[in-house]
């Protein structure tokens, strides 16, 4: 698989020069890509259906119907309500709208600090690269899942965020890092510092640009494990705390009862899939069109 490091050589530019995708052609070039359409299309579904739909819904997410407990769809409860009557339909879309703000939180917290890390050390090398890369290393070897359940309760529900995020950097740092170290001996870098720009103009103009599909994957894979992650948090009892609620909490309060009562359960389960499928729809779209020698795929004609 091409990961986007070589540019191609566009006529009348020097050779080992980037020939950027100019503004007009990238949207053109999105829209050609199917799986990009469609997680998008399936994403902004998912955003309209959870911050808009408890404005057209008659039941908050908070409210409780004491004359329907463990009731099935219905005209009144669209997906029923749970055993203390409370509507399946807003409690879902409150999860959902919970879990896709912590998902995006986390997912440009981490990658921005990866594409961080890995830059500094993959452009400066020596011992601030060995340093950064000694600190990163360590950090993959601690266990993660158990570092956030044990900090997250002690911190509080807004530690949440940040604690994802400081557990899922480090891959990405380690492959951004990697593919820097090749970027800077290329020769439009050598020929922008021979002639007087400076690490950061260098890094944001011709480095940069370059990482913008690995940075776009490990964007999507971390919002993807962030939004699953904060359910199994949840799930636990170690994620969002009561009287809030996201998908994780959901699914684990509709486990016990779903073999009588299902539909919490599966709308909660339901939600969680399409999120993480919607993620990795885009997330391998964009891939493809931000990589400069990746051609067009059969599935994406």
């Amino acid at each position: 698989m091409t990961t986007g490091l070589a540019a191609r050589t566009a006529p009348g530019r020097p050779a080992g020069t980037p020939s950027p995708a100019g503004p007009p052609r990238l949207p053109r070039r999105i829209a050609r890509s199917r799986r990009a359409v469609a997680g998008l299309v399936l994403l902004a579904a998912l955003f309209a259906v959870a911050f808009a739909g408890p404005l057209l819904s008659r039941w908050g997410w908070d409210d409780t119907d004491f004359t329907a407990f463990r009731q099935g769809p219905s005209a009144r409860h669209w997906l029923g309500t749970t055993q203390s009557g409370r509507d399946v339909l807003a409690l879902t879309l409150r999860g959902t709208r919970r879990s896709l703000v912590i998902g995006l939180s986390v997912a440009v917290l981490s990658t921005g600090l990866a594409g961080l890390v890995g830059t500094v050390a993959g452009f400066a090398g020596g011992r601030l690269d060995r340093i950064l890369m000694w600190g990163t290393d360590l950090l993959l070897v601690v266990p993660s899942f158990l570092l956030v359940a044990v900090l997250a309760p002690l911190l509080g529900g807004g530690a949440l965020v940040p604690l994802l995020a400081a557990v899922l950097w480090m891959v990405g740092a380690r492959s951004v890092r990697a593919m820097t170290v090749s970027l800077r001996e290329r020769e439009y870098v050598l020929a922008a510092r021979f002639l007087g720009a400076g690490p950061a103009r260098v890094i944001v103009r011709h480095v940069l640009p370059q990482l913008a599909s690995l940075l776009v994957v490990d964007a999507s894979v971390n919002v993807s494990v962030a939004v699953v992650a904060e359910s199994g948090l949840s799930y636990l009892g170690f994620g969002v705390r009561p009287p809030d609620v996201s998908l994780g909490t959901l699914v684990a309060a509709g486990q016990g009862a779903a073999p009588a009562c299902p539909w919490p359960f599966a709308a909660a389960a339901a939600m969680l899939v399409l999120i993480v499928l919607a993620v990795n729809l885009l997330g391998d779209g964009l891939r493809d069109v931000l990589d400069p020698e990746a051609g067009p795929r059969r599935g994406d004609r």
